[in-house]
């Protein structure tokens, strides 16, 4: 379970990001965070593993304090934690295993990470995440040869071999067409289903967070307005979130369409980017 109570952020410049936010994801649930650019969506969930430093406020993983920690006991509880970024966060140099593999890294000696060996549980257990992500053919592929989808594929990929206690998600489909969007949407929650952990997802695009979450969590301003299933997210829920703000367009169109809901879906990751080539 994460508790996060009374979450603050204020940077330097004397901006607010987060004014007191409190948030719990327990269980194997989905919880998707919505709101207008500049919500504090993004500070939040780095918050969360201290990528950013919080200003104020706890933040509990089951019975670990993680603000409380010193900088060795936080890596430590780090490996509890999985992270899957926005732009990726891979070494495109490297082949599609060896970024996987990196997810066990925390778990290895210093001279094991160093020669990139790791122990043959571990190979096995990459080989079968692959398949599960439907990557399991690309294994020697070089991640700068892959597409968008795969990409983040491979992050959900190296994410999920931590074995973490939560996965963290930073706009995972803002640089995916939408039915690749969808896709990987969908790959996130039955993961965490299947494996029983629970899903924190920071998200731009609201038909997504209404397809897929459990649960939905709207900041404005860096205050949280909004908790509630995705039922609960009516006009007027939504005046709450992206009040004064530009609600996204899609919002409106629909639930998860049927291409993206579907396994034959995974080969629409597989298009590159728009723009692509």
């Amino acid at each position: 379970m994460l508790r996060v109570v009374d979450l603050q952020k204020t940077y330097p410049t004397g901006d607010e990001a987060l004014k007191g936010v409190t948030v719990s994801v327990e269980g194997s649930e989905t919880v998707a965070m919505i709101g207008p650019s500049g919500a504090g969506k993004s500070t939040f969930v780095r918050c969360i593993n201290r990528l950013t430093e919080p200003s104020g406020g706890e933040i509990h993983l089951d019975d670990t304090t993680l603000t409380a920690l010193g900088d060795d006991a936080l890596r430590s509880a780090r490996r509890d934690i999985g992270m899957i970024f926005q732009e990726y966060n891979l070494v495109e140099r490297l082949t599609v295993m060896e970024n996987v593999l990196t997810g066990r890294l925390g778990y290895v000696s210093a001279w094991q990470a160093f020669r990139r060996s790791f122990p043959a549980e571990d190979v096995e257990r990459a080989y079968e995440i692959l398949e599960r992500v439907g990557l399991g053919d690309m294994e020697n592929k070089r991640v700068d040869e892959l597409s968008g989808g795969q990409r983040q594929r491979v992050g959900i990929a190296r994410a999920v071999i931590q074995q973490p206690k939560i996965l963290l998600v930073d706009e995972p489909t803002s640089s995916l067409d939408p039915e690749t969007s969808d896709t990987v949407m969908g790959l996130l929650t039955d993961i965490a289903a299947e494996r029983e952990v629970p899903v924190l997802i920071n998200i731009h695009e609201v038909d997504l967070a209404m397809a897929h979450a459990d649960r939905i969590v709207g900041l404005h301003g860096g205050e949280l307005v909004f908790e509630g299933t995705p039922d609960d997210l009516d006009e007027r829920g939504l005046d709450q979130v992206y009040r004064g703000a530009d609600v996204p367009e899609n919002v409106g169109n629909g639930r998860a369409s049927e291409a993206g809901a579907d396994g034959d879906a995974l080969a629409e990751a597989d298009r590159p980017l728009a723009g692509e080539t």
